[in-house]
C-alpha cells in the first residue's frame, strides 16, 4: 500500500453541469490513509466529487491530484450481461494463459501474460468467497447473477486489482442483509485509503472519520458516524444558543434605541417650551439647541450602531445553524376502504426461472414488506405485478390505480426537465400547480427546469417519486423497490413520514430494516426458491 501521507487532493476545485448548475466553487479537500465516510444531503455533490477524483469528470477549474492507484465503485453498477464472470473480474486473460501453460503450451506469450500472478485463480476464488460469492462459477455469465451480486462482483474486481485507494458510492444499495455483512467485513479489513459515500449507518460506523459536505465546503470530524452526529449535535446546540443570545441582544438594543428616542423627544419638548417662555436670551437658547442636537445625534448614532452590530452578530450566529432542506410530501387522496381487494395473484409463475408463487390477495390499506435474498426474484415479481413483464403462467390482477417506483428509477425521460416529466404523468395539471407541488420535493424555481440526466441519485429519486405521487389518478397501490437506496438520512425520515400519511395499499421491497420497521408493516412476505411465504408478523427480524 502507498505511504503517501495525503494521496487524494482537490485544490480550488470548481465544477458545474453543462446547463450551468454549479456544484463546487473553490473546494479544498484531501484524503489520506484510513476509511473516510463522505456524507451530505442529496444533491450536495458527493457522487460528483468521487467521479472527479476517479477521473470520470473533468473540473472546470482547480486540480485533482491522485498520487496512487484508485479503484472506483459507482453508485449504479452496470456490467455487460454477456460477459463471463472471469472477464468481469479482469482475470480472464491471465486465467486462460495459465490454463494453456498447464495444458502444455509453453509459448512465451502465455508466460508474459501470467507474469508473477500464478495464484490468480486461488486469489479470485478466495476473494469471491470472502464476499459471499463462492457459489458463482467463473465461467458463468454476468446475466446469471442478481443485481446485488453484480455489485459485489464489481467490488471483487477492484479488490483483485489491489489498488491503493477505494472510492465506494452507496455500495450497500441493492444488497440483502447477508451481502451487506460481507461488504462490512471487506470494509473493516481494508488497510489503504477509502472514501465511501453511504446513507447506511452501520457501514458509516466502521469508518475512521466523517467528511461532511455542506454548502460546497467539507468539514472533517474524527471518529465514526455516531461520533459525528454527537459532535454535530453539540455544535448545533452551541450555535442555537448563540442565536438566542444574539436575538436577546437585538431586542435589548431596539429597546434602548426607543428609550433614547423617547428621552430625546421629551428633551426637545422642554426646549421648545423654554424657548416659548422667553425666560432665556436668544443666544443662550441657540447654544442650548446646538448642544441638544449634537447630543441627540451622538446618541442616535451610538444606539443605531449598537443595533446594527447586534443584527450582524445575529446574522453570523444564524449562519452557523444548519437548516438542511428536507422533502415535504402532501399525498393526494388515496384512501382504500378496509376489505376492498386491490391485488389478486393466482398460480403466478414469473420470468427468469424464479419459480411460482402461491395464491395471494391484498386488500384495503395493507402494508406489505417483501423480503428475500439477492436473486430471489423480488424485483421480477414487482415488475410482473406492475405489468412491465408478462407472467410465464397464472395471473396478477390490480384492481385500483397503481404506481411502481423501480429500483433503477427509469420512470423519467432524461431528455425532459423535472417539471416536464411530472407533466407527463399529470397532463391536466397547470404549470403553476406542478411547480408548486414540486417545491415540496425541493425542486424550487430553476431546479424544476433541470434536465433529468443532470440529477444526482437522490434528486432523481425525488423527481421520480414526485412524478408518481402527483400523477392523475392518484395511486391507491404503491410498489416501491428499494426506495431508500439513494436517499440521505434526512430524506429517509421524510419519506417515512410521507408514507405514514399514505392511505392506500403498499408493497415495499427493502433490505433497510429500520425503514421497514418504521412503516407500520402489517404483513411480511418472504420470497425464497420461487415460493412466496407469509412470515409471522410478530416474528423478530426478517429472513435475509
Amino acid at each position: 500500500m502507498s505511504t503517501f501521507p495525503t494521496s487524494l487532493t482537490c485544490t480550488s476545485l470548481s465544477f458545474a453541469w453543462p446547463d450551468g448548475t454549479a456544484v463546487f466553487d473553490d473546494l479544498q479537500v484531501a484524503f489520506g490513509p484510513g476509511r473516510t465516510g463522505l456524507v451530505g444531503v442529496n444533491g450536495s455533490g458527493k457522487s460528483t466529487l468521487l467521479k472527479l477524483i476517479a477521473g470520470e469528470l473533468t473540473p472546470a477549474d482547480g486540480t485533482v491530484r491522485v498520487a496512487v492507484e484508485v479503484g472506483y465503485l459507482p453508485q449504479n453498477v452496470t456490467l455487460d450481461t454477456a460477459l463471463r464472470v472471469d472477464e468481469a473480474l479482469g482475470v480472464a486473460a491471465t486465467r486462460a494463459a495459465l490454463h494453456a501453460i498447464e495444458a502444455g503450451d509453453a509459448t512465451e506469450e502465455h508466460f508474459d501474460v501470467v507474469g508473477d500472478d500464478w495464484d490468480v485463480e486461488e486469489r479470485t476464488l478466495a476473494t469471491l468467497g470472502e464476499l459471499g460469492l463462492g457459489h458463482i462459477d467463473l465461467d458463468r455469465t454476468v446475466g446469471e447473477v442478481s443485481g446485488g451480486e453484480s455489485v459485489l462482483l464489481r467490488l471483487a474486481a477492484l479488490l483483485l486489482r489491489r489498488p491503493d485507494a477505494l472510492l465506494l458510492d452507496e455500495p450497500t444499495n441493492n444488497l440483502d442483509l447477508y451481502a451487506r455483512r460481507r461488504l462490512y467485513a471487506a470494509v473493516e479489513a481494508w488497510s489503504g485509503i477509502m472514501v465511501v459515500v453511504s446513507h447506511d449507518r452501520e457501514l458509516l460506523d466502521l469508518v475512521d472519520q466523517i467528511a461532511d459536505l455542506h454548502d460546497g465546503r467539507i468539514t472533517t470530524y474524527g471518529g465514526n458516524f455516531t461520533a459525528y452526529e454527537e459532535a454535530l449535535a453539540v455544535a448545533q446546540e452551541a450555535a442555537e444558543r448563540m442565536v438566542r443570545v444574539a436575538e436577546s441582544d437585538v431586542r435589548r438594543q431596539k429597546r434602548e434605541l426607543i428609550e433614547s428616542q423617547t428621552k430625546q423627544a421629551r428633551t426637545d419638548r422642554k426646549g421648545r417650551q423654554l424657548a416659548a417662555s422667553g425666560s432665556h436670551g436668544k443666544a443662550l437658547m441657540d447654544a442650548m439647541r446646538r448642544r441638544a442636537e449634537e447630543t441627540a445625534g451622538r446618541n442616535k448614532h451610538l444606539h443605531e450602531g449598537r443595533l446594527d452590530d447586534a443584527r450582524r452578530r445575529l446574522s453570523e450566529a444564524e449562519e452557523t445553524v444548519r437548516v438542511d432542506e428536507e422533502i415535504r410530501i402532501d399525498l393526494p387522496s388515496t384512501a382504500v376502504p378496509y376489505g376492498r381487494i386491490v391485488l389478486t395473484v393466482e398460480d403466478l409463475e414469473i420470468a427468469y426461472g424464479t419459480g411460482a408463487s402461491r395464491a395471494l390477495t391484498i386488500g384495503g390499506p395493507e402494508r406489505i414488506a417483501l423480503t428475500g435474498r439477492n436473486g430471489a426474484g423480488k424485483t421480477t415479481l414487482l415488475r410482473t405485478i406492475a405489468g412491465d413483464l408478462p407472467p410465464v403462467a397464472g395471473r396478477a390482477e390490480v384492481h385500483v390505480p397503481m404506481r411502481f417506483l423501480p429500483q433503477r428509477l427509469d420512470v423519467l425521460d432524461d431528455t425532459l426537465t423535472v417539471a416536464e416529466n411530472v407533466a407527463r404523468f399529470a397532463p391536466r395539471a397547470t404549470n403553476n400547480v406542478i411547480r408548486a407541488r414540486l417545491a415540496r420535493f425541493l425542486f424550487k424555481g430553476a431546479r424544476a427546469d433541470q434536465r433529468a440526466d443532470t440529477l444526482s441519485g437522490g434528486e432523481r429519486f425525488r423527481a421520480s417519486l414526485a412524478a408518481l405521487m402527483l400523477a392523475d389518478p392518484a395511486p391507491q397501490l404503491l410498489l416501491l423497490d428499494e426506495p431508500t437506496n439513494n436517499l440521505d438520512m434526512a430524506s429517509v425520515r421524510q419519506l417515512t413520514a410521507a408514507l405514514a400519511s399514505y392511505e392506500g395499499a403498499l408493497i415495499v421491497v427493502s433490505h433497510d430494516m429500520p425503514f421497514l420497521e418504521s412503516l407500520g408493516i402489517t404483513r411480511r412476505l418472504h420470497l425464497e426458491g420461487g415460493e412466496l411465504k407469509e412470515i409471522d408478523r410478530e416474528a423478530v427480524g426478517y429472513p435475509s
